[in-house]
């Protein structure tokens, strides 16, 4: 029950406000329930591509302060489409208890995020890691798809429309599952009052464009309702100036870091603390003025809006481990990392995403002094397809040889000889010691290929004993209390690369010697083949037609160092090139990294490390698929002796030992030079 005539005052007021501009506000609301009825489906190849298209129009509704379900939720289904296919699959089903179906789905959701979430983050609770899904986001999924039946719950809205209307529901902060079931009620009810009144009817109907849901129940209209109450007890002080509105509101007042224009300035020239990754967001930043949301830099220039919240939260931590500088502390207690670089204010009705960051003046006036050739990079405009308006794909940055060859340390005639066997072949095995950089390779000599940075059509798996050839091409799989047919990582990597066949696709496949390789195969050992691409294969589960594409290359990694799996099926190796990766010590990628840090005792570690591998060459028991790899020497900044001591004791050292386990005199000598390399001598 609730106070009618409080109800009707209102209504009145809502009658000759929605014509005008809060139906230009909010009939994106309408506009996004059509958008995911048309795009949904449950059975999709591409699960989570259709989840990223179906959840694309939700904007704010899943965006929050600190808050980023949607990201979350397609990174979670990159991981695990199939396990988010069976949460959807759950929420969805009707025969189940409402309340219950949410609950699943947080739990689900927590479960999925220990399993595939970054371990590190997960054990600080002061990063605050979590999966997102609470229970306003997961009651817009519900009422995405069943809006003549469902609301989205949000607290703070729900109880003040109670208090407002007198109503005899009782909302309760933390009581989500009575407050939950209470909405159902006490929007009904209002509903029933709205479906009374004929103009509210006409009055939708005559706004509606055919990109809205028909809404024929007034469901989402009520709860539009329900929202037009809260704006106008929340806002009725507001101010008519609305520059003078978002000034007022940037937050956190009273907070300064205390970092000067000339200590910022310094700061950006220190490498460890401003990586490539947040100068990119620093520039971006800069560009679009000093001020905008994430949502709008990832519209603007690309990647995601989770990326520049994730680059920004680790800079403002790296900066305030840096210097020590005061920190912002929320009045539950907690540490607020980003006050560090920015100011916030909520975002405006025809802004993007839920909150806007401003550069504080002192960074902002850093930057803008910022002498640092090609650190701050160019931006690329996001583009529109004018036709279906729509956001095209973020324009990927071109990779080039020149690109391959500074990061991956090989020479430039290896190069050549490496792409051309791919081009020739399709299907490539990198093989050599471990250290040597081939996973790192392997992806970067994708992009060199594609010409382009493009992770959309790179996929990766590692092969382990137990990875089967249902995990791999098709299978039947657990589903509930029975089996159902499910397609593998490498089937459905095909099927979209089928789908875009101007394009190179690049299938990588680490440890490739630790998986019973026939096993995993089946029958495509022959469909992999060159010459017998895009044939047909009839696979034996479910009776299916299979092929793989032209488009497609295969590249795999092998450690040549692995006694016990040195041998690879003879079928399987006929049908792929191998190409033995050296280390890449004498490159001159590597000399330059190697000026770049110029310590003399690093220089001596090398020559060291490179005479060791003369030694390990020569040996009849080893030889040069044994040598030390470059990469336990790269990515430092800074060259340190605790760094390069760290590199000896305990990566080189212990590998030492393995190698010569029953020649302790050779094991002692290589000890003592490297030791001497690190420190001088005694």
């Amino acid at each position: 029950m609730f106070d009618r005539q409080i109800f009707q005052n209102i209504l009145m007021e809502y009658k000759k406000d929605f014509p005008g501009q809060w139906w230009t506000n909010e009939k994106y609301k309408w506009e996004m329930v059509q958008w995911f009825q048309n795009h949904w489906d449950i059975e999709a190849k591409d699960f989570p591509a259709m989840l990223e298209t179906a959840l694309r129009k939700t904007g704010n509704m899943l965006d929050s302060s600190g808050n980023f379900p949607k990201s979350m939720l397609l990174r979670m289904t990159s991981a695990a489409p199939e396990m988010v296919r069976s949460m959807f699959r759950n929420l969805y089903d009707e025969s189940l208890d409402y309340v219950e179906r949410i609950e699943t789905f947080k739990e689900d959701a927590e479960t999925l995020l220990r399993q595939y979430g970054d371990k590190n983050r997960l054990n600080d609770t002061k990063k605050g890691y979590s999966s997102f899904q609470k229970e306003n986001p997961i009651s817009v999924y519900l009422w995405l798809k069943y809006p003549g039946k469902y609301y989205v719950y949000k607290y703070s809205i729900i109880r003040v429309v109670a208090d407002i209307l007198k109503s005899s529901y009782v909302i309760k902060k933390g009581a989500y599952e009575e407050n939950l079931r209470q909405m159902l009620f006490f929007y009904d009810e209002m509903r029933e009052e709205l479906l009374k009144d004929k103009d509210v009817r006409e009055m939708f109907q005559k706004q509606r464009t055919d990109d809205c849901w028909q809404d024929n129940g007034l469901h989402i209209l009520t709860m539009d309702f329900g929202f037009y109450i809260y704006v106008l007890e929340t806002y009725k002080d507001e101010t008519k100036n609305q520059e003078e509105e978002k000034n007022s509101l940037w937050q956190p007042e009273g907070y300064d870091p205390q970092i000067s224009r000339e200590e910022w300035a310094a700061l950006l020239k220190d490498g460890t603390v401003f990586t490539p990754d947040s100068l990119t967001v620093m520039a971006r930043m800069q560009a679009a003025g000093g001020e905008a949301s994430c949502t709008q830099l990832a519209e603007r220039y690309g990647e995601t809006a989770n990326f520049y919240n994730e680059q920004s939260s680790a800079l403002a931590r790296r900066v305030a481990e840096k210097t020590g500088c005061p920190l912002h502390t929320t009045e539950d207690g907690s540490v607020s990392y980003w006050p560090v670089l920015y100011l916030v204010r909520p975002a405006g009705d025809a802004e993007p995403g839920a909150w806007v960051w401003k550069l504080r003046p002192e960074l902002a006036e850093a930057l803008e002094a910022a002498d640092l050739p090609g650190a701050l990079p160019e931006v690329a405009p996001h583009v529109l397809k004018e036709d279906t308006a729509v956001f095209a794909e973020p324009a990927v940055p071109p990779y080039t040889k020149e690109d391959f060859l500074a990061e991956v340390y090989m020479d430039g005639a290896a190069y050549d000889r490496l792409t051309a066997l791919v081009r020739r072949k399709k299907n490539v095995i990198l093989e050599g010691a471990p250290g040597v950089g081939k996973t790192f390779a392997a992806r970067r000599l994708a992009y060199a290929l594609m010409g382009a940075r493009d992770d959309s059509r790179v996929e990766m798996v590692q092969f382990h004993q137990s990875y089967s050839y249902e995990d791999f091409i098709l299978g039947y799989k657990p589903d509930g209390e029975g089996f159902r047919l499910k397609e593998g990582l490498f089937y459905r990597f095909c099927e979209k690369a089928a789908q875009r066949p101007g394009e190179d696709f690049f299938f990588l496949i680490d440890e490739i010697n630790r998986g019973n390789l026939s096993k995993i195969f089946g029958e495509l050992l022959m469909a992999v083949e060159k010459e017998y691409r895009g044939q047909a294969v009839r696979l034996p589960e479910g009776d299916r037609v299979f092929s793989v594409p032209e488009n497609v290359y295969l590249i795999g990694m092998m450690n040549t160092a692995d006694r016990s799996l040195a041998l690879i099926d003879y079928a399987l190796r006929r049908r792929f090139g191998f190409f033995e990766m050296a280390p890449g010590f004498a490159s001159n990628g590597f000399r330059a990294y190697q000026a770049r840090l110029g310590d003399a005792r690093f220089d001596a570690l090398i020559r060291t490390v490179e005479a060791l591998n003369q030694a390990i060459a020569q040996d009849p028991s080893l030889g040069k698929g044994f040598c030390i790899g470059h990469s336990y020497f790269c990515g430092a900044e800074t060259c340190t002796e605790e760094w390069m001591e760290s590199i000896v004791e305990y990566d080189l050292l212990p590998t030492l030992r393995e190698y010569w386990y029953d020649d302790g005199e050779t094991v002692r000598e290589w000890e003592a030079r490297l030791r001497e390399a690190v420190h001088g001598a005694e």
